[in-house]
C-alpha cells in the first residue's frame, strides 16, 4: 500500500503531470486539476481521501467526445430509420420518421424529446442485447462526423483522454454518466476511453428475459426504464456506484445536478465544466443552444467556484487528429 500511495503521489506532481496533460496549456484549469489530486492523494494531509472513495463521474456527449451537430447515437438511430425503412413502408407518411427519410434533420428535431425518443424505441426495440451491441459496435466502426469526415471515435477530446488516464494514475475509478443510452455507450466507450461497460451509467430502456429457440436472451422494449439526465444523474449514481463521487464533470446544464451532488459532499471535492468557445477548432456555444445548452451551470459555476475550462485558452488541441 506504501508503494502504490508513493507512486500515485509523484503522478500527482506538476512535473509529472505536465507529462501527462501534455494538451493541456498551463493555466488555472490545469492548475486546478493537479492541486487537487495531489491534495487527495497525499498520504497523511488533511484532505487525503482513500482510493476506494476516489469515485470520479464524466458526462460523456459535449464532455468526453463531441456532441455538435447532433448526438452521436441520434445520428446512429437516424441510420438505423434508413436501414429498417423498407420493413416499415408506413414510415413514409408518418412523422418524425417521414422527416428522417427525407434527410429532413431540423424537421426531425423540431419534433422535441417526443420524437427522439419515438426513433429510438422503433430503432432499438425488438432486438436482444447481443444483437444491439453487435449493430452499434459496427455502425461505430464506420460511421464518419458529417463536420470532419472522422470517425466518431475520432471526435473523443484529446485532453480529456489525458485527464481519464491522469485520474486513473492517480487511483481513480472513473465512471460515465451521460444521458446517453447505456448499451449504445457501452459498445465503445472501453475501447475509446478505457472505461469498461461496469462503469458506465446511461439512460435506459426496459428489457425482458425471453427463450428463443431454447437459448436465453435479453429483448429491448419500446419502453423506457430510466432517464439518466439531470436530476436523474444523482439517482443513477447512487443505483450503480453507491458512493458519492469526489470529483464531476460535464458541459451542460443537464450535468448540473451531478455537479451539485458531488461538490455538496464533506470534504475536498472538484466541479469542472468544459465551456465551448473554439468555433474555429470545434464549436462555440452555451446558453441558447439546444444541444448543450450552459446557461444555469455557468452561473452556478461562477458563484461556487467550480472549475471552467475555456476550450479555446486551455488546451492546446482538442483532438488527437490536430496538427501540432
Amino acid at each position: 500500500m506504501a508503494v502504490a500511495l508513493g507512486i500515485a503521489t509523484i503522478f500527482a506532481t506538476p512535473g509529472i503531470a505536465q507529462n501527462l496533460l501534455p494538451s493541456w496549456n498551463d493555466g488555472a484549469a490545469k492548475t486546478a486539476i493537479v492541486a487537487f489530486v495531489g491534495r487527495v492523494t497525499a498520504p497523511g494531509g488533511p484532505d487525503f481521501v482513500p482510493e476506494l472513495e476516489r469515485i470520479a463521474v464524466f458526462d460523456n456527449d459535449g464532455t468526453l467526445w463531441a456532441e455538435q451537430p447532433i448526438y452521436f447515437q441520434i445520428a446512429f438511430a437516424l441510420e438505423r430509420v434508413k436501414v429498417l425503412a423498407p420493413e416499415h413502408p408506413e414510415w413514409q407518411q408518418k412523422e418524425p420518421f417521414k422527416s428522417v427519410l427525407a434527410g429532413d434533420v431540423k424537421g426531425v428535431m423540431a419534433g422535441g424529446e417526443h420524437a427522439l425518443l419515438e426513433i429510438i424505441a422503433a430503432t432499438h426495440a425488438g432486438m436482444t442485447t447481443d444483437e444491439f451491441d453487435k449493430t452499434a459496435r459496427a455502425w461505430v466502426a464506420t460511421a464518419k462526423h458529417p463536420k470532419t469526415d472522422r470517425p466518431y471515435t475520432d471526435m473523443a477530446y484529446q485532453p480529456m483522454l489525458e485527464l481519464l488516464a491522469y485520474f486513473r494514475a492517480n487511483g481513480f475509478k472513473t465512471f460515465i454518466v451521460s444521458g446517453g443510452g447505456i448499451e449504445f455507450m457501452r459498445a465503445f466507450a472501453e475501447n475509446v476511453y478505457g472505461i469498461p461497460p461496469e462503469q458506465v451509467i446511461g439512460s435506459s430502456g426496459k428489457t425482458k428475459f425471453e427463450l428463443r429457440d431454447g437459448d436465453p436472451v435479453l429483448v429491448k422494449l419500446p419502453e423506457i426504464n430510466f432517464v439518466d439526465d439531470g436530476a436523474g444523474k444523482p439517482v443513477g449514481i447512487q443505483m450503480h456506484i453507491g458512493r458519492r463521487p469526489i470529483a464531476a464533470f460535464g458541459n451542460s446544464d443537464g450535468d448540473l445536478q451531478m455537479l451539485q451532488w458531488t461538490c455538496s459532499r464533506p470534504g475536498l471535492t472538484f466541479c469542472l465544466y468544459v465551456h465551448h468557445t473554439d468555433a474555429e477548432r470545434e464549436w462555440a456555444y452555451d446558453r441558447r443552444s439546444s444541444i448543450g445548452g450552459l446557461d444555469k451551470g455557468l452561473d452556478e459555476a461562477a458563484a461556487k467556484g467550480w472549475t471552467v475550462v475555456n476550450m479555446k485558452d486551455d488546451w492546446k488541441s482538442i483532438f488527437k487528429f490536430e496538427a501540432r
